[in-house]
């Protein structure tokens, strides 16, 4: 099912330069997340996202790697 997003102009510039001929751009993204591991991914979003309470997140982190190696 399609579902719409909004990006800024600069953004959307940045990624119609990324694009192939007779590419849309569902197929564009699609081919760059797929191109990076998700450590790329997850290291090239670092800092853009504000946690109110950090440790509880990393404790919580913690715990799921623990359930899921036992």
């Amino acid at each position: 099912m399609p579902k719409t997003i909004t990006i800024k102009k600069s953004v959307y510039d940045e990624l119609k330069g990324f694009k192939k001929e007779n590419e849309s751009f569902s197929d564009l993204l699609d081919r760059l997340v797929k191109s990076q591991s998700k450590k790329e991914i997850l290291t090239s979003l670092r800092g853009s996202t504000e946690f109110e309470d950090k440790e509880k997140l990393l404790k919580e982190i913690e715990k799921k790697r623990w359930e899921k190696r036992n």
